[in-house]
C-alpha cells in the first residue's frame, strides 16, 4: 500500500505559536485537520515529518510508494487527480516550492539520511486550484472555503438525521447536516449563508442563533443563547457561549460564557473566563500588525480584520479584553482583567496589562491536569517532555528571568 507523508515546509514559523507542539498537518481549517482531510481523499494511511523534537510523539513511516506532500497544502479535487497519475520520481511545484512528490522507499530514505537523491521530473501547477496555509490570517481567511469543503466531503452519499421539532431552519434543508447522536433544542440555523454540519455527540442547547458556514466539532455544545456568525468551526470537546463571529477553535477548548470574539484561533486544551473578549478591528480601520514569532517583531497581515491568536493550554481571567492582532504562546496566562498585552510569550502571565511573571512549567503541568481530567484526559510523560521543550526554546521571549 501506498503512504502520505506530510513535511512542515516553510510555513511552520510563520504559523507559531500554533506549531510549536504538533506538525502543521495537524492544524485544524474548517471541520477537519489537514491531515484528516488527506486521509479522507486519498484513502491512505498518513505521517509527518516534522521537527527533531516532535519527531517521538509523530514518528515516520513509508512503504514501497510514498507521496510526500506539503503539510500546508489542503487538497483539492484538481489536486487529488493529478497526484493519482503521479509516477515515481514525479514533483509537483508551485511557486517554485515542492507541493507533491512521489517518491520509491530507496529515494525517500535518501531523503530522510540527507543524500543526494535522483532528479525528479518536476512540474508547475500554476493552473491547478488549490489552498495553502502560509500565515495564522489564512486561517481565518480560508476558513469559509475549507468548511464548504469539509461539509460537501462529509455529507457525500450520507444521510442527515432530521432537524428536530422546534427548532427553525431557514435557508436550503440539503444544505444542514446532523450525524448521528448530535441535538439541537428550540434554535434558529440559517443556511441561506452557508452549510451546517453538526458532528457525533454535539449539541445545541435552546436559544441559539446560528449563520453558516458553521461546523461544530464532536461532542462541542453551544451554550444557551449563543450567537453565531460564520465562518466559524470548532474541534472536539468545546464549549461555546456568547457571541462569536469568524473564528476558530482548533479543539478541546473553552468560552463558555458571554463576550464578543472576532476573527480569532483559540488553541487545544485554552480556557477563556467569562467576559473575556478578542475585538478584530481597529477604530481607525487600520491594516492589523500581528507578533510573528519566527521574525521576533509585529508584521502587517495583510488585512483590516484579524482578533486574537492564542496558544495551546492558554487561560484567561475573567474580564480579559484582546486588541485586535494579539498573540499569545503555549501555556500563556491574563491573571487580572482589562486589556492584556498585544504578545504574551509562551509560559509568561500578564497582570494589569503587562507582562513579567514567568508561569513554571510545574503550575503549567498542574493547569494542564486539571483541565485534562475534565475530559477523561492525561497529560503523558511525552507532552510534559515536550512542554519543558518548548519553555527552554522560548527562553528568550522571556527577559526578566535573566
Amino acid at each position: 500500500m501506498a503512504q502520505v507523508i506530510l513535511f512542515d515546509g516553510e510555513a511552520r514559523e510563520n504559523l507559531l505559536p500554533l506549531t510549536h507542539l504538533k506538525p502543521v498537518c495537524d492544524l485544524r481549517i474548517g471541520l477537519l485537520t489537514i491531515r484528516e482531510k488527506w486521509s479522507h481523499y486519498l484513502g491512505f494511511p498518513v505521517s509527518v515529518v516534522t521537527q527533531d523534537y516532535l519527531s517521538e510523539l509523530y514518528p515516520l513511516e513509508y512503504d514501497a510508494e510514498n507521496y510526500v506532500i506539503n503539510g500546508a497544502v489542503l487538497p483539492s479535487d484538481a489536486l487529488v487527480a493529478l497526484i493519482r497519475q503521479m509516477d515515481i520520481n514525479d514533483a509537483f511545484l508551485h511557486e517554485d516550492q515542492l507541493v507533491v512528490a512521489k517518491l520509491d522507499q530507496k529515494q525517500l530514505r535518501k531523503l530522510i539520511d540527507d543524500e543526494a537523491i535522483e532528479e525528479l521530473d518536476a512540474q508547475d501547477l500554476q493552473d491547478t486550484p488549490f489552498l495553502k496555509i502560509s500565515s495564522l490570517t489564512d486561517l481565518i481567511l480560508l476558513n469559509e472555503t475549507a468548511i464548504i469543503d469539509d461539509f460537501r466531503l462529509l455529507s457525500k452519499m450520507r444521510k442527515s438525521m432530521p432537524l428536530p421539532l422546534g427548532n427553525t431552519l431557514i435557508g436550503p434543508a440539503d444544505k444542514l447536516f446532523i450525524e448521528v447522536g448530535a441535538t439541537v433544542q428550540g434554535s434558529y440555523l440559517n443556511t441561506t449563508t452557508g452549510p451546517i454540519y453538526l458532528s457525533r455527540n454535539s449539541s445545541i442547547l435552546e436559544g441559539c442563533f446560528i449563520r453558516g458556514p458553521f461546523a461544530l466539532g464532536e461532542n462541542s455544545i453551544l451554550r444557551m443563547g449563543t450567537k453565531i456568525y460564520g465562518p466559524f468551526a470548532t474541534g472536539p470537546f468545546c464549549k461555546i457561549g456568547g457571541e462569536i463571529e469568524s473564528s476558530l477553535f482548533q479543539g478541546y477548548s473553552n468560552k463558555s460564557y458571554e463576550g464578543y470574539l472576532g476573527h480569532s484561533i483559540i488553541g487545544n486544551w485554552c480556557n477563556l473566563g467569562a467576559g473575556t473578549q478578542a475585538a478584530s478591528v481597529q477604530h481607525t480601520y487600520d491594516e492589523i500588525e500581528m507578533w510573528n514569532e519566527g521574525d521576533e517583531q509585529f508584521i502587517l497581515t495583510g488585512t483590516q480584520s484579524m482578533g486574537a491568536v492564542l496558544g495551546d493550554h492558554t487561560k484567561t481571567a475573567n474580564g480579559t479584553v484582546f486588541t485586535p492582532g494579539s498573540v499569545t504562546g503555549i501555556c500563556a496566562n491574563t491573571l487580572t482583567p482589562g486589556i492584556a498585552p498585544r504578545f504574551i510569550p509562551s509560559f509568561a502571565a500578564s497582570e494589569n496589562g503587562q507582562v513579567g511573571i514567568t508561569f513554571s512549567p510545574e503550575n503549567a503541568f498542574r493547569a494542564a491536569e486539571q483541565m485534562m481530567t475534565r475530559r477523561q484526559a492525561e497529560l503523558t510523560l511525552q507532552q510534559r517532555l515536550l512542554l519543558l521543550k518548548i519553555f527552554e526554546i522560548t527562553s528568550d521571549q522571556r527577559p526578566w528571568e535573566k
